[in-house]
């Protein structure tokens, strides 16, 4: 199969994607607003197609790439719905918690449309990328960024609660205690995984450029990320730091982590600006 009958199927995957993304996202809302429990199984049912049909859009894209599918921004794009996706199926098994994809599915859904406006190109990679630990770091920047993104999920979840009280919210989201060590769960493995993007990183630039570490925007952007997080899990363990406050730093934790991703390749110069 030469390259374009390679992009043509992930093309097909993708719309596919998109579309059972979108139908998931109306599910969940319907599903939130009336809680019947074949709503919210169809909603499950959905975003677990939508997943797989993404995977496999990856697969196919790796193939025809022959390398693997992160190296540009449609590609990073992808794969950091890919991730959301999947933590928020985690989630969602792990604690029953249907409604939090009311919150999490515009965020896939969001992201996803971005990867639609970018270049699907395919080209040959620059030296600085032909490395192995272009897998390694990549690959942990997407679980990390995925679960932020959930985290995120669970922050404004909190929010909505604390501020519409009633039968009707009580029934359809767990206590405003859980939902705060959920995003405090979260939020920990998603920063055990940040923290090997930074150390991955810094090896990779010391094969690639021989430093590791040049105060690159990229690089500024993403140890800011890691500081917004590292107070946020410090004041929470020292201090016991909880509640609206908390879920507060969350959301700002997250919309750094999208600048990081999105503002420093859009508006700043970086020798990351290949990631486009």
């Amino acid at each position: 199969m030469d390259l374009n009958r390679y992009l043509g199927a992930e093309n097909i995957f993708f719309t596919v994607t998109v579309i059972t993304y979108l139908l998931s996202m109306i599910s969940y809302f319907i599903f939130f607003l009336t809680k019947k429990n074949k709503v919210g199984f169809a909603a499950s049912v959905t975003v677990l197609t939508g997943f797989a049909l993404q995977t496999v859009s990856l697969v196919i894209r790796g193939m025809g790439a022959g390398r693997i599918p992160l190296t540009n921004q449609y590609e990073f794009a992808v794969s950091f719905a890919w991730g959301i996706a999947l933590c928020f199926i985690v989630v969602e098994r792990r604690y029953s918690f249907r409604a939090l994809g009311a919150f999490a599915l515009p965020v896939i859904f969001i992201i996803v449309g971005y990867a639609a406006m970018q270049s699907k190109d395919i080209r040959p990679l620059m030296p600085a990328l032909q490395s192995s630990w272009l897998t390694i770091h990549v690959s942990t920047a997407v679980i990390s960024y995925g679960s932020f993104g959930v985290s995120f999920a669970l922050s404004c979840m909190y929010m909505m609660k604390q501020k519409l009280k009633g039968d009707f919210f009580d029934r359809q989201m767990p206590t405003l205690e859980k939902l705060d060590f959920l995003t405090y769960r979260v939020i920990s493995f998603g920063y055990l995984f940040l923290t090997l993007v930074i150390i991955t990183g810094a090896i990779w630039a010391e094969r690639a450029w021989g430093r590791y570490w040049a105060w690159d925007p990229k690089e500024t952007w993403s140890l800011i990320t890691w500081i917004i997080y590292s107070v946020y899990l410090h004041v929470r363990l020292v201090r016991g730091w909880k509640g609206k406050s908390a879920a507060i730093f969350a959301i700002a934790g997250f919309i750094c982590v999208i600048f990081t991703y999105i503002g420093v390749n859009t508006l700043l110069p970086s020798v990351h600006s290949y990631v486009r």
